[in-house]
């Protein structure tokens, strides 16, 4: 039997139409009959709980069919963990948020919730966007990826409006939510150039980020971190900053991609040289355009002078920069 505060809780939850707060209140009454040893009541629970979600679910897919194609791109990703080639720490961070969300039953019994608010920092192409697909892929959630150029308009009141409708779906539909470029619509509030109404919209996405407690993962990523305002900081579970590839992980980035073309013997201390400096991104087109030309050649694998000549001219954009 629930006790009594969370019956209390259950009731205000209900009349304050609360969802998210029903549902974890419900799931901890779950988790408490199961520790008296009422496992069928424990799952019949659950199963209400769940019943429910997928019911929401229905209806939320076709509001978001109608209303919110235009600003938010969906997709279940199939880019799995052992593929986003980055540093052991940040991986054990990024694994962190995965056991988190599976185990958030365990954490909503104790009154806590998972990570689940995550801003990535970095330059362009060191696997920002990977990450949310990964995490979308190991959660078996869909991926929606937020249009922020189509949500920014010159109208007063409509971007945030727009802000608002993002937020609600985030609420309704369980998934992985990229705000990728998140500058554009979070920048520092003192800046020379800002404006009343994008003060407004900051205002706004400060108070929808701290107030959602939905159990959808909302990932913000940018490449610009000074440009972003101080107070959303603390507005995130996590903060993980991505760098350019050391060699070790350039050198594993090139056997993944090539494969079955990688030629018996790379010269990996000449490849070191011409791969320095490059993003995952970069290094990851080099690598396919090297297995194209090998197709297209009729050769079985790719050969040290092409790779070598495809890192070239990925390293020559950067050297038409500083002329």
């Amino acid at each position: 039997m629930a006790t009594a505060e969370q019956l209390k809780s259950l009731i205000r939850s209900h009349f304050d139409n609360d969802i998210e707060r029903f549902t974890t209140i419900a799931l901890q009454v779950a988790a408490y009959e199961a520790q008296q040893g009422h496992t069928a009541v424990a799952q019949e629970i659950r199963s209400l709980v769940d019943d429910a979600k997928s019911k929401r679910k229905s209806v939320v897919a076709k509001w978001f069919r109608d209303d919110l194609r235009n600003l938010a791109l969906s997709e279940s990703p199939s880019t799995r963990l052992t593929s986003l080639v980055v540093p052991d720490v940040l991986r054990d961070r990024i694994q962190r948020v995965i056991h988190e969300y599976r185990q958030q039953h365990a954490l909503k019994s104790h009154g806590l919730s998972h990570r689940r608010k995550i801003l990535l920092v970095g330059p362009p192409g060191t696997g920002k966007t990977m990450t949310a697909q990964v995490l979308a892929h190991e959660l078996r959630l869909t991926l929606f990826t937020i249009q922020i150029d189509k949500m920014v308009t010159k109208f007063m009141g409509e971007t945030s409006a727009k802000l608002r409708q993002v937020f609600e779906l985030i609420r309704a539909e369980e998934g992985v939510y990229l705000f990728d470029e998140f500058d554009a619509i979070a920048g520092e509030r003192t800046l020379e150039n800002d404006v009343g109404e994008m003060r407004r919209v900051l205002n706004a996405l400060l108070q929808f980020i701290e107030h959602d407690t939905s159990d959808s993962l909302v990932v913000a990523a940018t490449n610009s971190p000074r440009l972003l305002d101080r107070a959303l900081f603390r507005r995130f579970d996590d903060v993980i900053y991505y760098e350019l590839p050391d060699f070790a992980e350039r050198r594993q980035l090139m056997k993944n991609v090539l494969g079955g073309f990688l030629p018996k013997r790379p010269p990996w201390k000449t490849l070191e040289h011409e791969s320095e400096g490059l993003s995952h991104a970069e290094i990851d087109n080099a690598c396919q355009d090297a297995i194209k030309q090998a197709i297209l050649m009729d050769t079985a694998t790719v050969s040290a002078p092409l790779i070598r000549q495809m890192l070239g001219e990925r390293q020559s954009a950067y050297k038409r920069e500083d002329t």
